[in-house]
């Protein structure tokens, strides 16, 4: 079978002295931390859209790199992205993709044309699944892009449109489960509104809830077992998105009872756009058990949209991977929601910037093992509570066994004021700062 990408081996592990730019410097697959393997903890996936679709094209521009793979009609050219996609994810050691409907095929005007080249293409992906060994991490479907979904899927004024999304969602269940995907996602990418001026908020919720209650009912009827996810993300393309944090989509989901199926798809961008660090909104899906998969990217603190960027910067991706430590791991996976900038327009480019977004998470990895088995941070914490947990007092509030007068009275009869144990952010950031770069990541 022809090479697309002929001139790039196997990317190998050489170490954090190699100068090779196609070989990892700290993604070391089989090394052990914490018990497990370093592809464990670290389980990438390749974001179908970004890497065999996106050419370059932004509103200023047409694209920069040629994706045709060489084929124009439409099925073959679905086919060789297949082709493509495998050999890179092969090449790199990535075990996983992910995917939107219209990713794999081209839309056509007739969604009965567009599903019958979906049963062949996701037959023709079957196959290639079964050679490699590579699997599906999640599916979701589509429905932003399409003028139809102008103002919205599931929070859409029109039932013929709320008809045609469901079609949508079936369809990509179906193949979901086919390829036997870990997880099904929604992104309400215009689930929101412009103007409340014209938008009746309940009702709009309403039928995002009712369309995600059809979508579990049949996927669980057809004998999906895995978990469903709610990716978060606060605007554009709507103004505003219902889905903006990941508080707001637990408060959701528990509001409607979708919470027992459902997890969040944490992306380290939406979490900047909504005002939130990447970590914050890891421990905020962890400590309502919701915490499910990751969109690994970041974005650029100048700029005020979505710009996917390959993540770089370890500092974040450390602070991720201690959140995703503490929290027992992932139940599913770390897919490169990312592209190449737009003057980064060749194929070497693509596998450079994967190598970078994988070096990045592995770093990221060995640093948080390192500060848990600092310890510091960790006893920092526990002090910090210490009036709770290590006096009568405390123990007595955390049993439930004070109301408000006793408090009162209690309070009341202290001779003197008592002095909260200080934060000492200074002091803990320092500590990081001496793991991060006063040890060596060997």
């Amino acid at each position: 079978m022809k090479e697309f990408f002929e001139d790039i081996k196997e990317i190998k592990y050489e170490g954090p002295k190699s100068k090779n730019p196609l070989a990892f410097k700290f993604y070391d697959k089989d090394r052990m931390i914490l018990g497990k393997k370093m592809s464990e903890h670290l389980p990438f996936a390749m974001a179908w859209w970004h890497n065999l679709g996106a050419n370059g094209t932004d509103m200023f521009g047409r694209g920069t790199i040629d994706k045709s793979f060489g084929k124009l009609d439409p099925m073959e050219y679905a086919k060789a992205k297949v082709d493509a996609g495998f050999e890179f994810m092969h090449k790199l050691g990535i075990e996983y993709f992910c995917f939107h409907d219209v990713d794999l095929v081209v839309e056509d005007k007739d969604i009965n044309v567009t599903n019958k080249r979906l049963d062949e293409i996701s037959d023709y992906i079957y196959l290639k699944m079964q050679e490699t060994g590579i699997k599906c991490l999640w599916g979701t479907a589509n429905m932003f892009s399409n003028p139809r979904y102008m103002n919205g899927a599931g929070s859409t004024n029109d039932a013929y449109v709320y008809a045609f999304a469901a079609a949508q969602i079936k369809k990509a269940l179906d193949i979901t489960v086919k390829l036997n995907g870990k997880a099904y996602v929604f992104w309400g990418g215009r689930e929101g509104y412009e103007t409340l001026l014209n938008t009746d908020v309940k009702f709009e919720l309403d039928n995002i809830a009712r369309l995600m209650h059809m979508a579990v009912d049949y996927g669980r009827s057809i004998g999906f077992k895995g978990d469903f996810y709610i990716e978060p993300k606060p605007k554009e393309p709507m103004k505003h998105q219902y889905d903006f944090d990941a508080s707001t989509a637990i408060s959701f989901l528990k509001e409607y009872h979708l919470d027992n199926d459902f997890k969040l798809n944490i992306e380290a961008n939406h979490a900047t756009l909504a005002g939130h660090t990447f970590n914050h909104e890891l421990r905020i899906s962890a400590i309502n058990h919701m915490l499910g998969s990751i969109d690994a990217n970041q974005g650029d603190y100048l700029l005020g949209w979505d710009t996917d960027e390959f993540p770089s910067d370890v500092y974040e991706a450390t602070m991720c991977m201690y959140e995703v430590i503490k929290a027992g791991g992932l139940t599913g996976g770390f897919n490169f929601d990312a592209k190449c900038r737009r003057p980064s327009n060749t194929f070497k480019d693509m596998f450079e910037a994967y190598i970078l977004g994988m070096d990045t998470f592995a770093l990221g990895l060995i640093n948080a093992e390192k500060i848990i088995s600092d310890g510091r941070i960790d006893d920092f914490v526990k002090e910090k509570y210490s009036s709770f947990t290590n006096t009568e007092l405390g123990k007595l509030i955390l049993d439930d066994k004070m109301d408000l007068k006793s408090l009162s009275d209690f309070a009341l009869n202290m001779k003197e004021m008592a002095t909260p144990i200080s934060g000492k952010q200074e002091y803990l950031l320092a500590i990081i700062n001496q793991i991060l770069f006063g040890m060596k990541n060997e």
